[in-house]
């Protein structure tokens, strides 16, 4: 039996702009942690650390859909260049500032401004939606994405975090910022996959998110990465409060997995099914797989919950794509599929925050509570996408 996998690559510099493609997305996942490491490194506690890892955040949230939309309307070769050089170079510039111990306002500014990189997980979306447009294969790959997606999360990471406390603070963020500009560019020299401009119309000058459709996808996504987050947070906490600290490793890698296996899986199958009912699908499975996580009394229990709770991760994520791809015109699909990766990582940071007060309040358990609340959300989202969309 082919690989459907095997089979994606068939088309002409498909490789490479995967390759360039992983490059480029590395930095989303190691900058935020790689500033926490350096700046509680340096000055000796994680307020300030946290506080411009924040505004980064918040500035990515805000700046990736911009710069998408500046790509659909003037092209990846011509955008992508420029909004590296800036997000790049104040990355490198708030390295810098940390460096020569400049005042905090500096590394406040540079933050904000570094969350103009771009968002590349949309960008090679993009160019598999040009390639296979209309066919089966478009579904193959939004699942091999939604993987390569999980793997930068898992290796990006503990990456930024060893090499800032084994070589010096800025060592993580520095090779986010050259990973950033390697990848970029070698992306971009791919024209021949390059998507074209689309033409535009006047009554799509208004911003994606308040299309109501794109909306519930968005608000699904934020869902879910509030239980990413929950997961993320939760983990740590309960393996230290069972004297298993480096557990907290193996469980959050278990969740990987889950999802990861899912997504491979849910890519080479050929549904017959609509996509809204798939999504429909999708999001009742993802609420109901919040529920194991209450019952979690001891680490083995832990991990086998949390792998539960990932199986439709990537299987969702998938649909949500495909979806976005047939609900907005060609000329806005990148800026369609960056709102929803935004709205995925403000419910990362949203579920850490809230999932961390819990803990801190009622105990290490408690914070599951904030995930079964995003579970009842991903079902109100599923149920109200479906009934739109159906």
């Amino acid at each position: 039996m082919a690989n459907p996998y095997a089979e994606l690559f068939h088309a002409p510099g498909a490789r490479a702009f995967v390759l360039a493609g992983m490059l480029a997305r590395m930095p989303i996942s190691m900058t935020g942690i790689g500033l926490i490491t350096m700046l509680s490194q340096v000055h000796g506690g994680y307020g300030l650390a946290g506080s411009v890892a924040a505004v980064f955040a918040l500035a990515t949230a805000f700046c990736a859909p911009q710069v998408s939309r500046l790509v659909d309307r003037h092209s990846q070769g011509r955008v992508l260049p420029i909004a590296a050089l800036i997000g790049g170079g104040a990355l490198l510039m708030l390295l810098l500032c940390t460096r020569l111990q400049a005042p905090n306002w500096t590394l406040f500014l540079f933050a904000a401004l570094a969350g103009c990189m771009p968002s590349m997980s949309a960008m090679v979306r993009a160019r598999w939606t040009e390639l296979y447009r209309g066919q089966p294969k478009l579904q193959t790959a939004f699942a091999l994405e939604s993987v390569l997606d999980e793997v930068c999360f898992i290796i990006g990471p503990p990456i930024s975090v060893g090499l800032s406390v084994v070589l010096f603070p800025e060592a993580g963020p520095l090779l986010a910022a050259l990973l950033l500009a390697v990848g970029v560019t070698l992306f971009v020299l791919q024209r021949e996959t390059e998507p074209p401009v689309h033409e535009h119309h006047d009554h799509h000058g208004r911003w994606l998110i308040a299309s109501p459709s794109v909306l519930i996808l968005m608000i699904l996504l934020l869902a879910m990465g509030v239980i990413v987050g929950v997961v993320d947070v939760v983990s740590v906490a309960f393996a230290q409060h069972q004297g298993q600290p480096a557990a907290a490793s193996i469980v959050l890698s278990v969740y990987a997995i889950g999802s990861c296996l899912a997504g491979l899986a849910f890519g080479t199958l050929k549904l017959k099914a609509p996509l809204p009912r798939q999504f429909l699908f999708c999001g009742v499975a993802t609420a109901l797989t919040t529920l194991p996580l209450l019952l979690v009394t001891h680490i083995p229990g832990l991990a086998a919950a949390i792998f539960i709770s990932g199986l439709f991760f990537a299987p969702t994520l998938i649909v949500s794509m495909a979806l976005v791809e047939q609900i907005v015109p060609p000329s806005r699909l990148t800026e369609g599929m960056t709102w929803l990766i935004t709205g995925l990582s403000i419910g990362v940071a949203i579920g850490a925050a809230s999932s961390g007060w819990m803990i801190d309040h009622f105990g290490a358990a408690s914070g599951f509570w904030v995930a079964l609340a995003a579970g009842s959300v991903v079902l109100g989202s599923a149920v109200l996408g479906y009934r739109r969309l159906g």
